[in-house]
């Protein structure tokens, strides 16, 4: 593993690091070949005195070599990843454990959670700024809005990251694996306070989620 990747905390960042890691390291050995290549040919066919250049016919072998290995590669990748597409972007879950809403807003995070009714818009919701509470384990479902400008709604540890548009609600899910707080910062320039737009992650065992639950809506009620 690379040290410089952030520590995954979701399951279904293991898979988006897996095809991640796939498309690297082919990239790596392309990017040596054609280095290589390149060093051995600019040696070999470099200007001699006496030796006048040549021009030769392209060869129509190695043309469509490098033409259908790369398409067959692409191809290939494109039908790995349909399955994982599917999975992290098609099939919405249809009763969630935790759902959430979260609107962007210059320059923060506005974080809607259902009361016991489980519906937004009541009043037993509770809202928050920038704070993003979630128990571990468990199926996360946000509903990404904006208010104003695009934004983008980025926990690189969960390897989630997705545009807010303004008049449109956009689903997102991931279930977190590692109690802990990350930063959720805007991933998309939305103004002059851009930098400043970091909500927080916050994933808690159940026992303290449970905890936090009780205590924010009896704050709420006061």
């Amino acid at each position: 593993m690379m040290s410089w990747l952030p520590e995954n905390i979701s399951i279904e960042g293991e898979e988006i690091d897996f095809l991640f890691y796939i498309s690297y390291y082919l990239t790596v050995v392309v990017f040596i070949g054609v280095a290589v290549a390149m060093g051995y040919f600019i040696i070999k066919y470099r200007a001699k005195p006496g030796v006048k250049a040549k021009y030769t016919h392209g060869n129509n072998v190695l043309e469509i070599l490098w033409t259908v290995i790369p398409t067959f590669i692409l191809l290939v990748f494109i039908l790995m990843t349909q399955t994982s597409w599917a999975k992290l972007k098609l099939a919405i879950p249809q009763n969630p454990p935790v759902r959430v809403e979260v609107t962007g807003k210059q320059f923060n995070w506005i974080v809607r959670y259902p009361g016991d009714d489980g519906k937004f818009g009541t009043k037993d919701d509770l809202v928050l700024d920038n704070q993003l509470n979630v128990p571990v384990n468990k199926q996360v479902f946000i509903a990404l809005k904006g208010a104003d400008v695009i934004h983008s709604f980025f926990v690189p540890q969960a390897r989630m990251k997705q545009d807010v548009v303004p008049g449109r609600t956009i689903p997102l899910w991931f279930t977190p694996t590692k109690v802990g707080k990350y930063e959720i910062p805007c991933a998309e320039l939305c103004g002059f306070g851009h930098s400043g737009m970091n909500g927080e992650f916050i994933v808690h065992s159940e026992e303290d989620y449970a905890k936090w639950r009780k205590k924010a809506w009896a704050e709420k009620d006061k």
